[in-house]
Formats: structure tokens, sequence, C-alpha cells
């Protein structure tokens, strides 16, 4: 299926907007797109709003969430759901996405990526939430697979088959994070490749990279290092898979002056068109 988006784009942080504003003009500019955090330009004016503004008239973005909660128990914030809307008809981005997790329930929001069980009953349950909010902003999104580091006695398949699953009954999409994958298969013991095949080629619409701290007993996705060896191993076989999907490297501390991003992207694009190379001989 074709894309928006194309090529290789970073997360957008406000320690680079200037940077960025620049960069877009530069005759050899190495960032293709911008992701932004929905949740920050939402309702909101002032500065952020016009450096948002400023730079989609300069880049194609695509918009990401964390607080839909679309596996919580609680009722669908409505309110969230019309600022996502309002912002998503200003910027005319390629897509929203969002996690497959919960963050809270009661009014509670615990500011985190939760895990679900992988059960039909929290299926059923997400795909009828899912339909609503799809239904509501008029649009398809994608939904991502988080990191976790407990799961649930109750889980009677992998986070595969429950995607999978997910996809085939809602429409949605998947953002792959390959660096989710290597912290799930280390901290709870399967192997990523099987994550990676079992996963439909047509359901990767974009792809996320970042940075971890590997405490040895177990892994916690941070973004705030760089891209590790084992993920960037992960993502050429990702790409060996489903072909050229839109990436961008997410870093949300110890944030970087933007050069420094832009020689891990360029790896990325290296790393990428290593394996389309490797895939055209094969």
């Amino acid at each position: 299926m074709s894309s928006p988006l194309s090529g290789f784009g970073l997360g957008l942080r406000p320690v680079h907007y200037d940077d960025l504003a620049a960069h877009a003009d530069a005759p050899a500019r190495r960032v293709d797109w911008l992701e932004i955090i929905s949740e920050n330009y939402m309702r909101v004016g002032g500065k952020p709003r016009r450096h948002l503004v400023e730079l989609r008239a300069r880049y194609p973005m695509a918009m990401h969430g964390v607080s839909l909660s679309i596996g919580s128990t609680a009722p669908l914030d409505r309110d969230y759901l019309a600022a996502l809307k309002e912002l998503a008809e200003d910027l005319e981005p390629a897509w929203i996405s969002d996690h497959l997790c919960w963050t809270g329930m009661a009014g509670l929001n615990m500011h985190d990526l939760l895990p679900l069980p992988f059960t039909e009953e929290a299926l059923g349950h997400v795909a009828e939430r899912l339909l609503r909010v799809q239904d509501f902003l008029g649009r398809s999104i994608l939904l991502e697979n988080t990191s976790s580091y407990v799961t649930y006695v109750q889980s009677a398949m992998p986070e595969w088959e429950f995607i999978v699953e997910l996809a085939r009954r809602t429409g949605c999409a998947l953002l792959l994070d390959v660096n989710n994958v290597h912290v799930n298969a280390f901290n709870h013991n399967f192997n990523p490749l099987d994550f990676l095949r079992a996963i439909p080629p047509a359901l990767v619409r974009q792809i996320h990279l970042a940075g971890h701290e590997d405490h040895g007993t177990h892994i916690i996705d941070t973004h705030d290092h760089k891209i590790a060896p084992a993920v960037w191993d992960l993502y050429a076989e990702a790409v060996a898979r489903y072909g050229a999907i839109p990436t961008m490297i997410e870093r949300d501390d110890h944030i970087p002056p933007l050069g420094d991003l832009l020689v891990e992207l360029d790896q990325a694009r290296e790393v990428a068109a290593t394996a389309m190379r490797a895939m055209r001989v094969a």
C-alpha cells in the first residue's frame, strides 16, 4: 500500500525547533518528515503552536499520542478525542497513531503505557473501543506495540497474534517499534524474529527506532540512548521483511544536538539500503 510519508524522520522536540526550521531550507536536507506528540499541541496556542505551524509548512508530519488509553475500562474521553480531531483537521497529518495499552482508569492517568492481557476478552474490548474511536475521528489509526516488564497469567495468545487479529477486526494498522520488540523479546524470553514473521507486511505503516537501558537481567525502554547494535540488526530484518517503511528516531531524554541525531538517521538510511540491496540480490 502506498504511504503519504516516505523516507526517514525525527520526533519533533522543542530544543530542535530553530535548527529544524533552518535545516528545512538546506540544500541537502536529511530529515524527510516529523512526528509530533499530539498532546503537546492539542488546544495549545502561543509559541508552541507558532513553531508547529511554521514547521508544518516545511515538513510532512504524523501525529503520535500517548493518552488514548485504548485498553482501559474507563469510558472513552470525548473531550480528548475532540481535541485530537481538531488538531488533525488543522495539521492534516499523514496519520494519527497511539499505543496498544492502557494508561489509567477512574480519572487517574498513571502517565505510563501499561500492558494488556492478550486474551479474547481484552481483544474484543479493545476492538470495540477502537472502532468507536476511528468512527469519531473519521479515519483509521495506527497502534504501536509497547514495551513491557510484566506479563499476565491470563494471556492466551502471543502479542503478535493479538495485534494481527485486532487489525483484522478494526482496519487499524501497526506502528512497529523495533526497539520495543527487542526489549520484550529479552524481558519475556521469546525470539524477536517470531514477532516480525507473524506480522503481515501490509499491516506495517511506520517504524520507530529508539534507545534503551540494559540492566543485565532486564531492559527498559528509555529513549535516552543511541540505538543499540541489536536493535539495528533487528531493524535490518524488519526492512528485509516489510520493505521501505517510513522510519523515524525517538529521543525523549538526554536529547543531543540535531546534528548528532542526523548522524543516527543516516545510519538508519544505510541499514535500510543495505537490507534492500540484499533483498534484490536474493
